[in-house]
Formats: structure tokens, sequence, C-alpha cells
């Protein structure tokens, strides 16, 4: 939902931001949030169509495979170095192909890993290094209610969105004493176009409606929202936590 109005940030203008899987689903609405900041928006992603899009927002592509953590870490200081700065990165990207446990070889395993949390944490990694030399920065994982409610069929996705949570907690610690603030954005059921065209049907969609306490149908633009605030100065106490986007699907 590209053309939604958030709320300004003055905080957040002018500031260095880095997306990780920004060119579709929940990604393409934090990169569009961003930009609407009158943020320097930078995103990767694997997924070209990012081309388009960087040029639909004003904002900057940068294609990378971001199970290369190499490459990933080298992106990410490539943009700090040509921006002078960075100020909040976004640990977005993740796939989460359903897959069966007992089929699971060592190569998915840890295939389903790198996509859903290694890439988190060299990207953090390059970042703090950075923040660390500014004295302040932003860092936002991405976690899942998935794990929490031991949704079945995507055992590496869930094991690896639970691991994330421990990885913010560490790396708030770690980080604070430069300045650093590291948080964990958690969605729940969000109605991504990837979602609806591949396992959101009707009957799905009952279901969400039925295990969450607020009956309504989360969007992209929800985690946005909330990754906006996160971000800025408003939430200059908030380190460590999880911020929950998931209408309440956790409680059932």
């Amino acid at each position: 939902m590209l053309n939604e109005t958030y709320t300004r940030y003055s905080s957040l203008q002018n500031k260095t931001i880095i997306i990780t899987g920004g060119a579709s689903g929940i990604g393409a609405d934090l990169v569009a949030a961003f930009a609407q900041q009158q943020g320097k928006v930078h995103f990767l992603d694997i997924d070209r169509s990012g081309e388009a899009l960087a040029k639909q927002l004003g904002t900057t592509f940068h294609y990378c495979d971001l199970r290369d953590g190499a490459a990933c870490r080298a992106i990410i200081n490539d943009i700090a170095s040509q921006e002078g700065a960075l100020d909040v990165l976004i640990n977005n990207a993740a796939n989460d192909d359903r897959h069966d446990f007992f089929s699971v070889e060592p190569a998915y395993w840890r295939d389903r890993l790198a996509v859903n949390l290694d890439h988190q944490f060299f990207a953090s990694q390059a970042a703090a290094e950075i923040m660390r030399r500014q004295g302040s920065g932003n860092i936002l994982l991405t976690s899942s209610t998935s794990f929490m409610r031991g949704r079945p069929g995507m055992v590496g996705y869930t094991t690896a969105k639970a691991a994330v949570i421990g990885l913010t907690q560490t790396l708030a610690r770690e980080l604070g004493q430069y300045g650093i603030r590291v948080n964990c954005l958690v969605p729940g059921a969000i109605a991504t176009p990837r979602q609806q065209a591949l396992w959101r049907t009707p009957e799905a969609q009952a279901e969400i409606q039925a295990a969450q306490a607020l009956k309504i149908v989360l969007q992209g633009r929800d985690v946005a929202a909330m990754a906006l605030f996160v971000a800025s100065d408003e939430a200059r106490g908030c380190t460590g936590a999880q911020f929950m986007i998931d209408a309440g699907i956790r409680l059932a």
C-alpha cells in the first residue's frame, strides 16, 4: 500500500536508512514509509523489481543476495561511506516457504537460517561498527508470531524467528553503551500480496480473524507505521523490546 500517508517524524528527515528485503511485501511498505519522511532510503534485495520501486519512490535499490554475508556488509559500508552516516538499519528480509519437517535436509536447513537469521546478524554487525563511531544509531530486527504460536510446516523459519528475539536482546545490551538502540518488530498475519497469492484462502482468512483479538486485516502499512515510531527519537527510551503488530493473534 505504497500511497499510504504516515505520521511525520522530524527526527527521521535527512537520515540515512537501510532496509533489507525492500522490493516487495512489508519491505516495500517500509521503503515507502521512510521515503515519505524525506530520509535517504537505500534498500537491498535479490528481487530486481526493486529497481522500478526505487525509481517510483525516489529511493536507491542495491541488488544483494543477503545469504552472502560479505556482500551484504560491503554494500552497507559503501552506503555509509557515500552518505557520510548510517542512522537506521531495518532487517526485514525473510522467506516463509512451507516445508515438511521430515523432509528437511542439512543444506535446506542452513538455507532457511541464512535467509531468515544470518543476514540479520551480519547486517547488524556492519551497521553497528559504523554507528559505534558515530555514537548513535538504530537497528530494528524482525521476528514473527509464528514461532510463538508453534506454527507447523515451516520449522526452519520459526526456529530462525525465535533466535531473532535472543539476538535482539543481546545486541541491545552489547551496543547500548555506544548509543545504539536495538529493537524487534514482531508481525502477525500480515496480508501481503505474496501471502494472499499463496496461502491466504477465504478459509485461512476466517481462521486468522477468529484467532485475532482484533478482527481486522493487518497490512504492511501497520508494520511500517510501527517501524517509523521505533526508529524515531520519540522512542529514544526503547531498546531490547519486542513491538507486536499482530492484532493479538499470539493470545489465541
